[in-house]
């Protein structure tokens, strides 16, 4: 069954739209399998074949609903699948049983399970850097960024939610974050906070990147809300960070420190550091390996 982030997505969302692009994808004129196969009532099993954190369900849902399938889920999204309970179960377990026309379960397979496939890969990566930050006594956020795959944000965006990490901004409009790029154009750190803050309202965050720990405290000092410290080293990074935090301590300036750049489950624990606020990385979701999934009809 899908998880209670599924209430996230809106009941008549441009996700759902997607799902019946893809399935015409797939499908653009003929589908010469179908008269293969005909109408003839089939039922599948939908089986898991690697350890990792079911995810994608409700992307899945919608395919077998939009093929007017019935689909009977066995294990619950976000539930994480051990190499243990694989190894017991003769290398792959039942997820879930799908019943219908075989034209349409085989119209359903693969889009379904391309979905589930890639959303398990993210929700995966994004537990496993979770739980390797924990371990290392980390109390902050862990953050995916907005490098996502163009028409699959919500899908990568919520995996990352059922992994158990934050998703950082979804798009443009949610906050305004001031890159090099920004900081050229405008002449300084200053005029560009000032020039946000102009139209972006209380209601938006301020996010500056800076290169230097006198960029940071130009940043903080303009009215900045996140300052993130972007590719710097291990021990540099946690230099910089104690001393902006001490430096504003007991003043009336009020920040978060982001760190971003280069992070993976490799090198995760030479940057742990409780003074930085968040660790943003793209590799949770980014060039994320899959979890792979099958369908099969019952024999």
């Amino acid at each position: 069954m899908a998880s209670k982030y599924a209430n996230l997505l809106p009941v008549n969302g441009r996700w759902k739209q997607q799902i019946t692009d893809f399935l015409s994808e797939d499908v653009p004129s003929f589908d010469f399998g179908a008269y293969v196969v005909g109408d003839k009532q089939e039922t599948a099993s939908l089986y898991m074949k690697a350890p990792g954190v079911i995810c994608g369900v409700v992307f899945a849902a919608e395919v077998f609903a939009q093929c007017q399938l019935e689909v009977e889920w066995l294990h619950n999204e976000g539930e994480v699948v051990t190499e243990d309970q694989l190894a017991k179960a003769g290398g792959k377990i039942v997820v879930a049983k799908v019943k219908g026309p075989a034209n349409r379960i085989l119209l359903a397979e693969r889009t379904a399970l391309n979905l589930l496939a890639r959303s398990s890969g993210v929700a995966t990566q994004s537990y496993k850097t979770k739980q390797l930050a924990d371990q290392a006594g980390y109390t902050g956020l862990i953050a995916g960024t907005r490098k996502t795959t163009p028409g699959l944000r919500v899908l990568d965006k919520y995996s990352m939610l059922v992994g158990g990490v934050d998703t950082h901004r979804y798009d443009l409009s949610s906050m305004v974050m001031l890159k090099d790029n920004h900081i050229t154009s405008t002449g300084s750190i200053t005029n560009a906070v000032k020039s946000a803050r102009s139209v972006c309202g209380f209601a938006v965050k301020v996010e500056v990147e800076v290169s230097s720990e006198q960029d940071a405290k130009e940043a903080i000092d303009a009215g900045a809300d996140v300052i993130m410290l972007d590719n710097f080293s291990g021990d540099e990074l946690r230099s910089v960070a104690q001393r902006l935090k001490d430096h504003y301590k007991g003043s009336n300036k009020s920040f978060l420190l982001e760190c971003s750049g280069g992070l993976t489950l490799n090198n995760l624990n030479s940057y742990l550091c409780n003074d930085i606020d968040i660790y943003s990385t793209s590799s949770i979701h980014q060039g994320t390996g899959i979890i792979d999934f099958s369908l099969k009809i019952d024999a």
